[in-house]
């Protein structure tokens, strides 16, 4: 992966073994999970995303996204720090066939120091088929551009944000051909 995806941006599967398959983290919002706060989020922001998984394939495929940080993993702010997972509050996605033409979606909920939700990084590694996958990322952050569903539209390109910001530094880190 050259450039981190933008929250919303479709990942399709980059292997021939998950052909047709694809993976989107997006709608990105504040929000309190359906069960109520967990004790351990006392003074923290609860935020909510969604992680969609597409079968755009011929085949069915096994999906497990469960427990952090096995399969998913939340960093905030500039020093990457890691948020408050709330795994009770969260719909994970076990052991579901997704057949072709069909989504799955899991809703999933973190909890960080308000003033860090402006940078937030997702990490997604399902468990597919049973064997571990390579892991994801999506940046974007409370208040950034979600970027857009269709083919070849990037957010990055909609207005100036951290997303600009993340790009523009990956692009400086990226060694020169030579």
């Amino acid at each position: 992966m050259d450039v981190p995806n933008i929250i919303g941006d479709w990942q399709e599967y980059q292997s021939e073994e998950f052909a047709g398959l694809r993976v989107r983290v997006h709608s990105l919002t504040k929000a309190v999970p359906p069960r109520g706060r967990d004790d351990d989020a006392k003074g923290l922001t609860y935020v909510s995303f969604q992680v969609t998984f597409e079968n755009r394939g011929l085949e069915h495929y096994n999906i497990e996204l469960r427990d952090h940080p096995e399969h998913i993993d939340v960093r905030v702010g500039r020093d990457g720090h890691a948020a408050f997972f709330d795994e009770y509050g969260s719909a994970r996605i076990r052991d579901y066939n997704i057949y072709p033409q069909r989504r799955a979606t899991a809703v999933l909920y973190a909890a960080a120091p308000a003033a860090k939700l402006k940078q937030i990084d997702i990490q997604v590694s399902p468990e597919i088929d049973g064997q571990d996958t390579f892991g994801y990322l999506w940046v974007g952050g409370l208040g950034v551009h979600e970027g857009s569903t269709r083919a070849g539209v990037r957010a990055s390109t909609a207005k100036p944000s951290v997303v600009n910001q993340v790009e523009d530094f990956l692009k400086g880190a990226a060694p020169e051909d030579r």
